[in-house]
């Protein structure tokens, strides 16, 4: 297994343009890097090396970054504020079946095998160019377009298939 300190130097800024392009904050950015290297160090003993310590990385960084965005959420959210959301019954039902779908969704995302699901996430979720996709992986721009592509359609196949 590397050593831990050479995991730091190695991806350090490539972790970091991945939080940063998730939060578009610098501070942010840092924290959660400096997070998810903590993380890291507790549950490097259990990394299976079933995919590239980049990848690895970066799903840490994405968990730790949403939820620190749950928590923020949660404390900036007034509970009035959370009564008078749901202000209809259509409301409830409208965001139910939102919800619904979006865990569909989820599940089949979850269920990509990799590359396809990381890129996905990286793409739709952080929001992030094909070019910098590629450097992440140490890949081209257009393997990160055909991956995307590809996940893309896997999942609009097996949405069509529950439908």
């Amino acid at each position: 297994m590397v050593p831990i300190e050479e995991i730091y130097n190695n991806y350090y800024t490539d972790l970091y343009r991945y939080v940063f392009a998730l939060s578009k904050n610098a501070h942010i950015a840092e924290d959660i890097t400096q997070e998810t290297f903590m993380k890291a160090i507790k549950a490097v003993d259990r990394f299976k090396g079933d995919c590239d310590i980049r990848v690895w990385l970066c799903q840490i960084a994405k968990n730790t970054y949403f939820t620190y965005v749950k928590k923020q959420k949660r404390e900036t959210t007034e509970p009035d504020e959370m009564l008078t959301e749901r202000a209809s019954d259509h409301d409830f039902v409208k965001d139910t079946v939102d919800r619904e779908q979006a865990m569909k969704i989820h599940q089949l995302v979850h269920n990509l095998s990799e590359p396809y699901k990381e890129v996905f996430n990286l793409r739709v979720f952080g929001e992030l160019p094909f070019r910098e996709i590629a450097v992440i992986f140490g890949k081209t721009e257009s393997w990160a377009r055909v991956t995307y592509h590809r996940a893309r359609l896997l999942i609009m196949n097996e949405m069509e298939e529950l439908s």
